[in-house]
């Protein structure tokens, strides 16, 4: 180990089952990084391939590792989370990155997810959430915790805003939606905040009327759930909309 920065094998002889989630864990604390290590040996599916403590060794253990997922501080020295995750933007983009913080600095989420990280946990969440996190953006799916979805996603759905401004980008997106006018105006709602019964009540349709149209919408979409049409909404600028 060198800088806080280690490369962990499989012990000699130990096979590992193709489907085990390779997890990079990068927190300049090396008491996080034991207790978030002793924590990850408990699941039969995890595996933790490295370790860093600082932006410069995430980089290092990423290019050598390759892992499926990095989990990633935000303040470390030499380099900071930000800075990591947007080189790692250019030069890795299969590994998914949960950010890992004790931060509660909103801005600086809406800066880790228009980097392109795949979730954000908070150190104080609890342990078995963060496993939770790991399988759901193994699988592909967008995490945030729920004590940040609601600031990030009004600052990501803010008219005006950069990233609203970054995420219009002209009419071609909205021109090629398979969505119908009923369906963009339901999805513009969801990305503003609002919950089925609500739209209903805005629509003047019923709520399983809602429903059914979020039904189709998932799966025109291929999206899993309402954050992620609610990002979806928010790249292609139907936030906008209504």
């Amino acid at each position: 180990m060198t800088n806080g920065t280690a490369i962990i094998d499989a012990p000699h002889g130990v096979e590992i089952a193709e489907k085990r989630i390779r997890i990079v864990i990068a927190d300049d604390h090396p008491i996080v990084r034991d207790g978030i290590r002793r924590l990850l040996s408990l699941e039969s599916d995890i595996d933790v391939v490295g370790e860093a403590g600082d932006g410069r060794g995430v980089l290092d253990v990423v290019h050598e590792t390759n892992p499926d997922v990095l989990l990633l501080d935000l303040r470390m020295p030499n380099l900071d989370g930000l800075g990591a995750l947007e080189t790692l933007q250019q030069t890795n983009k299969r590994t998914r990155v949960i950010v890992l913080t004790a931060s509660e600095d909103k801005n600086e989420f809406v800066q880790a997810m228009k980097l392109g990280c795949s979730g954000i946990v908070l150190k104080q969440t609890a342990p078995d959430l963060i496993v939770k996190s790991i399988r759901k953006v193994h699988s592909g799916e967008i995490w945030l915790d729920s004590h940040t979805t609601a600031a990030v996603m009004r600052q990501f759905a803010t008219p005006g805003s950069e990233m609203a401004a970054q995420g219009g980008g002209g009419k071609t997106g909205r021109e090629r939606s398979p969505l119908s006018t009923r369906e963009r105006e339901i999805v513009a709602l969801v990305a503003q905040g609002y919950k089925n019964k609500e739209m209903a009540e805005k629509m003047f349709i019923s709520e399983q009327t809602v429903k059914n149209h979020l039904h189709n919408i998932f799966d025109k979409l291929g999206v899993s759930d309402r954050l992620e049409l609610a990002l979806y909404a928010i790249h292609k600028g139907l936030h906008l909309q209504g």
